[in-house]
């Protein structure tokens, strides 16, 4: 599971005051939060809430303080300069003027379990996307460089794109209960969930079911394509940080991991939760030989994520296949932890 990946803006490498004010105003209407701006020009940050990163020269700062280092890399030697502020600070942005790969390739190996966050440098959106895919972990974010604030347009999609991507499973359903009535949750976010996609939810952390949204119309209700009715409160939900939480604890604007049957995942904000008491039917299935569960709203509007069909819990049968995300181990407050940890 891949963390949150950071995306700075560069509006300090504007040719001028205005063009830098103008880079700033198109980054905060796309939504991004990161924004270089010339240290000086801090009456900038009026503009609106951000986190205002001053550059000068080739050093970043917040809040006064020194955060982060760039260095171009052309050579050999501008590669070993690298490697020495791995550590010393906590950002570092490289440029790599000719092969941009390579650098990048020996920079992750070099940073690994260090405390420095690797942010190279891109120009266009398919370069910022080979970045956060190289080596399967990627670069920990990008810098988007800009000289105008036209082109930030292109980006706009780097705000909501996917972030991460998950090894699902498919599990066989082996039993279906009716239960009594119970506090079910329903998550509205912030965010259009499209078909097949959903939040991974489930009764024990060691595995999470895809549970879709009511993206798609029924006979007796309209389309909720912001909601996942996620189930009972006491179930694990995964959010943004690859952490769990429990339903009963999510709030408005806490942000959690919308995931499709690909395993491809984004982050959405919670707008609302709704919790009310209906009749609730648990799903049992079978993954890696291990026996899990779910428990879910019994209304047909609530469906499970299989290949490329999602399947009503009015309709689901024994046998069916449906998508899961499984681990070992379990979680200590919402974090993965190697233990031994049994949950039924």
């Amino acid at each position: 599971m891949s963390e949150k990946k950071i995306i700075w803006v560069r509006a300090d490498l504007a040719d001028n005051y205005d063009e830098e004010k103008n880079i700033l105003s198109s980054a905060l209407e796309a939504g991004f939060e990161n924004i270089v701006i010339r240290k000086g020009d801090s009456d900038l940050k009026k503009l609106g809430r951000f986190n205002a990163i001053e550059c000068e020269g080739n050093e970043f700062f917040s809040e006064g303080k020194k955060i982060g280092e760039s260095v171009r890399i052309s050579t050999d030697e501008d590669l070993k300069k690298a490697y020495y502020l791995i550590d010393k600070v906590q950002y570092l942005v490289t440029i790599s003027e000719n092969w941009k790969i390579i650098p990048l390739e020996n920079l992750i190996s070099q940073a690994q379990g260090s405390k420095t966050k690797l942010l190279p440098v891109c120009e266009t959106p398919e370069e910022a996307k080979i970045f956060l895919e190289t080596m399967e972990k990627g670069s920990d974010g990008v810098v988007v460089s800009l000289k105008t604030f036209l082109d930030l347009s292109n980006f706009s999609n780097l705000v909501t794109e996917t972030i991460a991507k998950l090894e699902l499973s498919l599990a066989e359903v082996v039993d279906i209960r009716v239960l009594s009535l119970g506090d079910r949750t329903c998550v509205d976010t912030c965010s259009l969930f499209h078909f097949g996609e959903g939040m991974l939810v489930g009764s024990q952390s060691s595995c999470l079911f895809l549970i879709g949204s009511e993206c798609m119309e029924s006979e007796y209700v309209a389309s909720r394509p912001f909601r996942v009715n996620a189930g009972a409160i006491h179930s694990y939900a995964l959010c943004s940080d690859g952490k769990t939480k429990y339903l009963s604890e999510l709030k408005s604007g806490d942000e959690v991991m919308a995931v499709d049957s690909k395993g491809d995942c984004r982050i959405v904000t919670v707008g609302r939760m709704k919790t009310e008491i209906r009749p609730m039917v648990m799903i049992s299935a079978k993954v890696h030989d291990g026996l899990h569960s779910v428990i879910l709203q019994n209304a047909e509007t609530i469906r499970l994520c299989a290949p490329g069909k999602m399947i009503s819990v009015s309709e689901l049968k024994i046998g069916d296949k449906i998508l899961v995300k499984s681990d070992v181990g379990g979680r200590h407050f919402g974090q993965k932890i190697e233990e031994t940890i049994r949950e039924v």
